[in-house]
This record gives C-alpha cells, structure tokens and sequence, in this order.
C-alpha cells in the first residue's frame, strides 16, 4: 500500500464539490490518511467513526439487508461514513444540503481504487 497512491486517490475524491473534508480509517478506528475536521479532536474522530459505522452493522446484521452506509445529520453539515474495503472506511463531512445518493456515485470509481490498493 502505498501512501502516494492513497493521497492521489483522496485528492480526486476531494474535487467532489459536496465534501468539505475526508479521511480514510481503518475499520479497527485508526488514522490511514486525510484530516479530521478543523476543529475535531483526530484521534476521537476517526475511533468514533468507525463505531459508528461498526455498530450500525450490528444492529442491522440480523435484517434481510445490506449496510449502504452511515449518515449523520448534524445542524451544519453532514457526515457520509462508508466502508472502501474489508480493512478501511472513508469518513466524509459533506456539506448540509448535499445529495447523499450523488457523492456516492461521483466517488464510486475512486472508492474502487482505493479497494484495490488497502
């Protein structure tokens, strides 16, 4: 894995128009690569994140469904939480008005990408 590559793959991610900042954790809640928001504490960030995402699999494993993703509706701004690959979730601060359902098609190929490399 390299770090180089990941960086490319998060700066094609970030021209995304909706994300106001992103960054890659591993599903064990540790930092890969990115930034947590101004203002957020980065090692509760991406911990919390990946709870989020983790216990929201929990709750729903016994549904006769699939996890799409995590979304958290905050006053100002919203937070898009997904899984990228088996070991890595990408956490997403969108702006409040953003369509959910377009960043995540404008960053499917990228989030394959990242697939491929973690």
């Amino acid at each position: 894995m390299s770090a180089s590559t990941i960086e490319n793959i998060l700066e094609e991610i970030r021209k995304v128009p909706e994300i106001d900042n992103l960054t890659l954790v591993s599903r064990t809640g540790m930092h890969i690569a990115g930034d947590a928001p101004k203002g957020a504490h980065q090692e509760t960030y991406v911990a919390m994140s990946a709870i989020l995402l983790g216990s929201s699999e929990t709750a729903t494993s016994e549904l006769d469904d699939n996890l799409k993703y995590v979304l958290v509706e905050l006053t100002n701004s919203r937070i898009l939480i997904q899984e990228c690959s088996p070991s890595a979730i990408l956490v997403a601060k969108l702006r409040s008005d953003s369509d959910v359902e377009k960043v995540l098609q404008d960053t499917e190929r990228a989030i394959k990408d990242l697939n491929k490399v973690l």
